[in-house]
């Protein structure tokens, strides 16, 4: 089948593009108020952009909490979501008032950051502490009204747990990272499942 976006003539019953691009990192974003109130929230738009500088991104669906908190502090903070942390990251995407601390509403606990305020998720593997570089409305062809709004942070610190360091290497795929699928599916790294192919020009490890 072929379809053209702008028209949306797929004829399926819903819009396959996210179930095209998969699966897709979750970015579990906590963020900090300038008046010290806590957001957490998980964004399947996210991913790593670039290294040296260490340059993450997400994108919101409009102005939400994460986004303005960001915003006003200049901070956030991106925990690795995991197959054990599953249900407590679907729990923080439900919809709360301003200022309603989704960490605390699921019984996750909280760990300090060390370069940024805003808190980390204690029982993830993996945090990255970033300091808020700007904001770009994704603006579409033709110059409508941006639906999605990406925020860029520069990572500044971060957490591994020792567990996972092997032989010098980090084995993320014994994190069992979870990531978003299409519709309501979601994938899990299974370690058993991974595959290596060497790049051109790079010597053997």
């Amino acid at each position: 089948m072929f379809y053209e976006t702008a028209k949306n003539d797929h004829g399926l019953r819903h819009n396959p593009m996210k179930a095209l691009v998969v699966p897709r990192p979750i970015g579990w974003i906590s963020t900090m108020s300038g008046a010290g109130e806590v957001n957490l929230s998980p964004y399947s738009f996210f991913n790593l952009l670039s290294v040296q500088p260490d340059i993450v991104g997400f994108a919101s669906e409009g102005r939400k909490d994460a986004l303005t908190f960001a915003e006003e502090t200049g901070e956030f903070v991106c925990s690795l979501a995991t197959w054990d942390l599953r249900d407590a990251m679907h729990g923080t995407a439900a919809p709360l008032p301003r200022g309603q601390n989704e960490m605390a509403e699921v019984n996750l606990e909280a760990a300090p950051s060390r370069m940024v305020r805003p808190p980390r998720v204690k029982g993830s593997p993996v945090a990255l502490e970033c300091k808020w570089l700007k904001t770009l409305p994704l603006e579409p062809l033709g110059g409508a009204d941006a639906r999605y709004i990406l925020v860029l942070g520069q990572v500044v610190g971060v957490h591994i747990d020792d567990e996972f360091i092997k032989d010098g290497l980090v084995d993320s795929a014994a994190m069992q990272p979870i990531a978003r699928g299409g519709y309501f599916e979601y994938f899990r790294s299974d370690p058993s499942t991974r595959f290596a192919i060497q790049r051109h020009g790079y010597a053997k490890a």
